[in-house]
């Protein structure tokens, strides 16, 4: 079936004509009902006799809707109807190609049921299952990276609907160390990253990100919401691995060289938007960052895979942490040789 907005506007607006038994619909009278139609989606009203036209042909083929369509003369015009009157393209069943598509819709939604954020899936799955009859097989074929029990996941959907009706929230939050915190948080956006939520909003006067599984009450506030005119957050991120912005650092061009075995994986699955191959032969790549904890915790994913080459600062700063860790195991090995 086609795709094309506008015509899909158009074949619905024919087919409404078409079902008209009270009304006499000429070729003038069905280009103006499909320009108006058009004019109420995008502005646009002009609407060619040819294109109608082909839309008619179109609906009549097998490839379209097969609309049972007769011509009646009427002195030296024609004007168009159905010939049944209880027909509407609206009504067709869907093709094995929709439903198709549909099926694997419906296999994608269902990964997500089970969030506690995502109840209302649970009835909208159910009934498209029910309408089209395709609760059948349906047995797991598609699975993403996800924590159905992680916590603070509850609050996503009370987060996302802050933001968009511009309500003020009054968060509690816990940290690692036991600290707890009370914040007034305008919400602006929420970005999922390693398996985490994380809620940025205006806190004061700054800009910060908290992580939902760290909140331990979050109820709407009356303060009135300032609403975010200065940051896009499509690009927000742009410049970091992750979500944390370092409270003191610059954007710099950090130079790594990869073991030859992981070189490809690391060309084939880039670590960054800007990240650039360097030489080939020497197995190294380059991303432009400000540097944070992320990006030197997804550096010590790769083991001994990698080494960072430049800034000398990001160098000095994976050195100084894997001596600890030498420290830390070497001195465990002693204790145990000793034992």
């Amino acid at each position: 079936m086609p795709r094309n907005k506008n015509a899909v506007i158009r074949y619905r607006a024919l087919d409404k004509c078409f079902s008209d038994f009270r009304h006499r619909y000429y070729i003038e009278d069905l280009i103006e009902a499909c320009g108006n139609a058009i004019y109420e989606y995008n502005g646009e009203q002009k609407i060619s006799r040819r294109q109608v036209y082909e839309d008619i042909k179109f609906m009549e083929s097998e490839q379209g809707y097969s609309i049972p369509l007769e011509r009646y003369k009427d002195g030296k015009k024609t004007y168009y109807r159905y010939t049944d009157a209880d027909f509407s393209i609206s009504k067709q069943p869907l093709t094995d190609d929709e439903i198709r598509q549909l099926r694997t819709t419906i296999l994608t939604l269902q990964r997500y049921r089970n969030l506690p954020c995502n109840e209302w899936l649970e009835e909208v799955i159910s009934n498209l299952e029910y309408r089209f009859n395709l609760n059948g097989n349906t047995n797991n074929a598609i699975g993403f990276e996800q924590n159905p029990y992680l916590k603070g996941a509850e609050y996503l959907s009370m987060a996302i609907e802050a933001i968009t009706h511009e309500q003020t929230l009054s968060i509690t939050y816990k940290s690692y160390e036991g600290k707890v915190m009370h914040w007034i948080l305008h919400p602006y956006y929420v970005k999922q990253y390693n398996n985490r939520w994380f809620l940025f909003g205006l806190n004061n006067t700054y800009i910060t990100n908290i992580p939902l599984d760290r909140i331990e009450e979050m109820v709407y506030s009356n303060t009135p919401y300032i609403r975010n005119t200065n940051i896009d957050f499509e690009e927000y991120f742009d410049d970091i691995v992750g979500v944390t912005f370092p409270k003191t650092g610059k954007k710099e061009m950090v130079i790594l060289r990869f073991a030859q075995e992981r070189f490809p994986y690391v060309t084939s699955k880039p670590l960054h938007h800007s990240q650039k191959i360097g030489k080939r032969v020497e197995c190294t790549i380059s991303v432009e960052v400000i540097p944070n904890k992320e990006l030197q915790q997804l550096l010590f994913s790769f083991g001994p895979d990698v080494e960072v080459l430049s800034p000398s600062s990001l160098r000095e700063d994976i050195k100084a942490k894997i001596a600890e860790l030498s420290t830390k195991y070497f001195a465990v090995q002693k204790d145990c040789t000793d034992a």
